[in-house]
């Protein structure tokens, strides 16, 4: 703003208020069969997912070609990468069909029955096949349990005002497989193994669905609805049966490899072996022994391990090698002996593929540098567990695996503090490390019961952080719609007053105060409620009432337009609980602007006026100031508003956008728009410090980024741009949050094929 002698200038504000978000309109009871339904629904994903692994590696491993092979490496990889993604979306979808439940769709086009097989010649093979794949697994649910999800529909009808059937029942098979199906589509796969996660989703989420069904009956008819309906209870078998022959090729293959999936996973150990035999001599040294060398048995290389692991540094060191404290031992031993003692080449292989292991983990920039030091400690408890079970390296559900695995996922959000020791989850951890150091011995039971414990843990901290990343959601949220409500009240401020000079109290009385009654109307109301034109209308006529006017008619209209302005000023102050005090200020100085306004129209002196030929002329009435007059004291100061005006909310700074403008197919800004809800990323904020948090949401209508810690709290608040040019400095990175054991295997065997090919 300019201003003269008389221009002051201005203080801007504005409140913020925060909306509140609907609630879901569905029967209490169907809450509660969904919320079950849904728990239900995401273990058994978790178990097609654990076991995807197993049967895509012997899939791998029987293939007939190198392309057929790397086909199923690469699902591996596609498959534990978006593995999360699909879990979310798939359950985001399931609560979705239940909230469609009572909503009527108005105008949408009636859907079409399945075309018949007489037209398909026009679809495409894959999708035939697709098809195909998924009518059999309907038509077995509906075998098999037709009856009580017959009565689930009807249950469900009695519930809600949208017309159910088996079709379109959230829990009926079908919907569920294309379900399924929607949330696969960002897997890159090929028919053949597409078809094989069709056949795994049957083996071990189709086929809990009548213990699903039975459990939602009678949780419905426990809450009274139509108790008369009697279903049969659920058959429960005590392992997954192998489904039934599928119609191609290979489904027949995953049949079979779940129905040789104990020896299936003996053999993965046996086609590591072969890889690293493949490189022995080369890549990896050969180990040269006498030739009355002796083998240590199994249990004396367990107790050689014990006693290292006993006698393992209180903190870990890079230096530390597990090859070299091992070999020392065995020298004592054949010393002692008079015989020299080595290590079996089973054994041996399996001390090699550990130690490549974690030589990966140690150096995954994913991990933390301190909680590293801690997971570097876990590697003789790991060790002697494979070399105990050799399918730890071929089954993702294996106990100490996954505790492997849940403590890298619980790591990923630490960030490196300057005392560690005192953090929850670090002791946590480290609880967990030195439990297996000094209890485990020769029985594996330990890590399903550290597991039992640590998930326990992180349930209690995932439900917290879940809870408080939702109330910064939904702040967040808050906050965008009151920022486009600021934008509304902005440009209809800036499209009266920009560019005029109006008292100075009238400025200040519409920036500081009306604004904020503006603003309520706007985020209660919208913008196209009468109460929104009523606050602009009001706006107009204030500033009127104080501009000059020379009409003859002004007078009146002033006269009869005050009152009423006046009345609608107080009310609306009031209803924003603006200060009192300021508002009777305000009015006491714009009563003498209108008191002035009155005075102007006050009635002229006659005076007479010569004409020029000399005839006496009727008198002109002219108002004539008296050139000893002083100047008004009183009069009002004025001020020209000649900058745009912007509301801040109060405590807020605005994010600066950086100056840089990156072109629309710039690679930062693809980085940018590839980010999914929930990606962990890494800022480098300085030198020293590196900020670790997870995108929690988008906000649209505003374009903010927002990140929180693993707590849930806020840290970050990012716009497109912005993020782009970090990106583009190389200050930014996404973090890997695939399983890092599964990882870790994955980079193994890619570099003993990459050996074996050199």
């Amino acid at each position: 703003m300019q201003t003269d002698a008389k221009v002051v200038p201005l203080n801007k504000g504005a409140a913020q208020q925060s909306p509140t978000s609907p609630v879901g309109r569905l029967p209490v009871a169907l809450i509660q069969v969904r919320d079950k339904v849904a728990l239900q629904l995401k273990q058994a994903l978790q178990v097609l997912f654990d076991n995807a692994d197993d049967t895509l590696f012997e899939m791998a491993d029987r293939a007939t070609s190198n392309a057929e092979q790397n086909a199923f490496f690469e699902a591996m990889r596609d498959l534990r990468l978006k593995r999360k993604s699909i879990e979310r979306t798939f359950l985001q979808k399931v609560f979705e069909s239940f909230s469609s439940l009572n909503q009527y769709e108005i105008g949408k086009a009636p859907q079409l029955d399945a075309v018949s097989f007489d037209s398909l010649s026009l679809v495409q093979n894959d999708e035939l096949e697709e098809a195909v794949a998924l009518d059999a697994m309907v038509a077995k649910v509906m075998a098999r349990d037709g009856i009580a999800l017959g009565h689930l529909t009807t249950r469900l009808n009695t519930l809600v005002s949208k017309k159910v059937d088996d079709k379109s029942n959230p829990l009926g098979p079908r919907l569920l497989c294309e379900v399924f199906l929607d949330a696969c589509r960002s897997l890159g796969v090929e028919i053949k193994v597409k078809l094989i996660i069709l056949k795994l989703f049957e083996k071990y989420v189709l086929t809990e669905l009548d213990q699903i069904y039975a459990e939602a009956n009678q949780q419905l008819v426990a809450a009274g609805v139509l108790p008369e309906l009697r279903s049969a209870p659920a058959r429960r078998q005590s392992h997954h049966s192998a489904p039934s022959a599928p119609s191609t090729q290979s489904g027949a293959a995953t049949v079979g490899a779940g129905q040789a999936h104990d020896e299936g996973v003996q053999e993965v150990f046996g086609v590591l072996q072969d890889l690293l035999s493949q490189v022995r001599g080369t890549a990896l040294p050969a180990r040269q022994h006498p030739a009355d060398a002796v083998p240590v048995s199994s249990i004396d290389l367990m107790r050689l391990l014990s006693h290292l692991q006993q006698h393992l540094p209180q903190q870990h060191n890079d230096d530390y090698d597990l090859r070299v404290s091992l070999d020392q031992l065995l020298t004592r031993a054949s010393a002692r002996s008079g015989r020299s003692r080595v290590v079996g080449q089973v054994d041996d292989d399996v001390i090699n593929l550990v130690s490549m292991l974690f030589e990966f983990i140690l150096d995954d920039r994913t991990l933390p540098d301190s909680l590293k030091a801690l997971i570097g400690r876990m590697q003789i408890p790991m060790l002697k567990v494979a070399l105990l079970d050799k399918t730890f390296f071929s089954r993702g559900s294996h106990p100490a695996r996954r505790l492997l695995n849940e403590i890298a996922s619980a790591a990923l959000g630490w960030v490196e503090q300057d005392d560690a020791q005192r953090d929850n989850l670090y002791q946590r951890i480290e609880q967990v490390v030195q439990r297996l150091l000094n209890d485990f011995v020769d029985d594996p039971a330990i890590f399903s019961e550290l597991l039992a414990e640590f998930l326990s843990y992180t349930g209690d901290e995932r439900r917290r952080s879940e809870l408080l990343e939702q109330r910064t959601r939904d702040a967040e949220e808050g906050r965008a719609k009151a920022e486009l409500a600021r934008r509304q009240v902005e440009e209809a401020l800036n499209q009266r007053l920009l560019g005029r000079t109006l008292p100075e109290v009238v400025v200040r009385l519409l920036q500081e105060a009306w604004s904020k009654v503006m603003l309520l109307s706007c985020l209660k109301h919208g913008v196209e409620s009468s109460e929104w034109q009523a606050s602009q209308q009001t706006m107009d006529d204030l500033i009127w009432s104080v501009e000059p006017h020379e009409a003859p008619e002004a007078r009146a209209r002033l006269l009869e337009l005050v009152p009423g302005l006046l009345k609608s000023l107080r009310e609306g102050l009031a209803s924003a609980a603006f200060d009192p005090f300021s508002t009777s200020e305000f009015f006491s100085q714009l009563e003498a602007l209108h008191v002035q306004a009155f005075q102007r129209f006050r009635k002229p002196e006659p005076v007479e006026v010569v004409a020029d030929d000399g005839l006496e002329s009727p008198p002109l009435l002219l108002d004539l100031p008296d050139e000893d007059e002083p100047e008004d004291e009183h009069a009002p100061a004025m001020v020209a508003v000649v900058e745009e005006i912007v509301l801040a909310a109060p405590g807020e700074t605005q994010v600066q956008e950086p100056e840089v403008s990156l072109a629309d197919d710039d690679e930062a800004l693809g980085f940018v728009d590839n980010l999914r809800v929930g990606s962990w990323v890494e800022f480098q904020e300085d030198e020293e410090h590196k900020l670790r948090c997870k995108l929690a949401a988008l906000i649209k209508p505003t374009g903010k980024y927002i990140f929180v810690n693993r707590t849930g709290m806020k840290v970050l608040e990012k716009t497109r741009m912005g993020l782009a040019v970090e990106f583009r400095r190389q200050a930014i990175r996404l973090l890997d949050d695939a399983l890092l054991f599964d990882r870790a295997l994955e980079s193994v065997i890619g570099n003993l094929r990459r050996l074996k090919g050199a």
